[in-house]
């Protein structure tokens, strides 16, 4: 990702470097990359509800599925929470549709919710291209920097009305020529944000946008616990009970993927299938970790005999400097249990 913004001889670039430097929240970043997204479809002038709902989009997989909190300042977390129950939008819906979904919704609670959105961020993304009437009152401040805007004053990028922004013809050309450079910017100082109120979550940056498509496990199944089950014969599903044999079971993630966001082999376990695809991202509770700490020990000492050489071996060095010697079920715990709470914590639930 871009932390630098393309130079531009003509217009005031170190304004729009600047405009994150004071932030308590996730608009501006959303804001911006809202815009950027329209510029690149053409449209110049831009009705706000279209961007106030590319904003909820570009934010409703990090919210909704990866349960990322914005910081106790942030409504729009809550905003996006409360749109999901309204509108009835599945959390993980494609991010198109759900923008698509919010700009043509009728529903006057969620377009109320919408609009939440216009009292503050619009106007105050433009401060750095205002600064000199910063001391008046905040209703003042807002007038004024809608009326100045409407001449594109001290070069801004667009102009202000009650329901669209125009975009100033001076940028339009910038915006679009550099899309994926600003969209870069945007999402590397969102991902520091977001790191900042979230210091315990692993891998920020790839729970900034949904990834259309998982990866599938076929590595771990066909090379780790495929050959676990040949040599070790027939695995209980740690859940259920049930025995599972090669070609019986799905690989799981004990700690759910929404919120780890890997798929290291030392959080990959068979489970039964019926089981597996109804768990979805809940988390486990403490009652399965013998369980699940006992498939890990057999499958290591397995391995550690028959295929020293795996790469899938290598996984487990991400949580123990010398799994040969430090693999301990207090030492794995250790790891597991504060990356339950953690997600617990930002919203995860337990299993029933």
């Amino acid at each position: 990702m871009s932390t630098q913004l393309p130079s531009d001889k003509n217009l005031p670039i170190n304004f729009m470097a600047s405009c994150f430097n004071h932030k308590v929240s996730t608009y501006k970043f959303y804001w911006l990359l809202s815009i950027i997204q329209e510029a690149e479809l053409g449209q110049i002038s831009i009705l706000k509800k279209n961007i106030f709902a590319r904003m909820i989009s570009n934010a409703w997989y990090t919210v909704n599925y990866f349960h990322v909190s914005f910081g106790k300042q942030d409504s729009m977390q809550t905003k996006i929470l409360e749109i999901a129950k309204l509108s009835g939008i599945t959390i993980d819906e494609k991010i198109e549709v759900v923008y698509q979904k919010l700009v043509l919704s009728q529903n006057k609670l969620v377009n109320g919710i919408l609009r939440h959105f216009d009292n503050q961020v619009p106007h105050w993304f433009l401060s750095p291209w205002f600064s000199r009437i910063g001391e008046e009152k905040d209703s003042v401040r807002e007038k004024r920097i809608y009326y100045e805007s409407q001449s594109f004053n001290n070069q801004c990028p667009y102009a202000l009305y009650a329901d669209r922004i125009e975009i100033n013809p001076d940028w339009m050309d910038y915006l679009t020529t550099n899309a994926k450079i600003l969209k870069d910017f945007c999402m590397w100082n969102l991902a520091l944000f977001l790191q900042s109120k979230n210091p315990n979550v692993p891998d920020i940056p790839n729970k900034i946008l949904k990834t259309e498509l998982r990866k599938q496990l076929t590595n771990q199944r066909k090379n780790f616990w495929d050959l676990i089950i040949k040599e070790n014969g027939p695995v209980t599903c740690i859940y259920t009970g049930k025995l599972l044999n090669i070609n019986e079971y799905a690989v799981e993630h004990y700690i759910p993927h929404n919120f780890v966001s890997h798929d290291l082999i030392w959080n990959l376990i068979p489970a039964d299938k019926r089981f597996n695809s109804t768990k979805s991202d809940k988390l486990p509770h403490d009652r399965y970790f013998d369980g699940f700490f006992g498939l890990q020990q057999t499958a290591i000492n397995i391995m550690k005999s028959s295929h020293p050489k795996s790469k899938l071996l290598e996984e487990y060095l991400t949580i123990f400097p010398d799994y040969e010697d430090s693999f301990t079920k207090d030492k794995f715990r250790e790891t597991i249990q504060p990356l339950i709470t953690i997600a617990s914590n930002n919203g995860f639930e337990f299993l029933p």
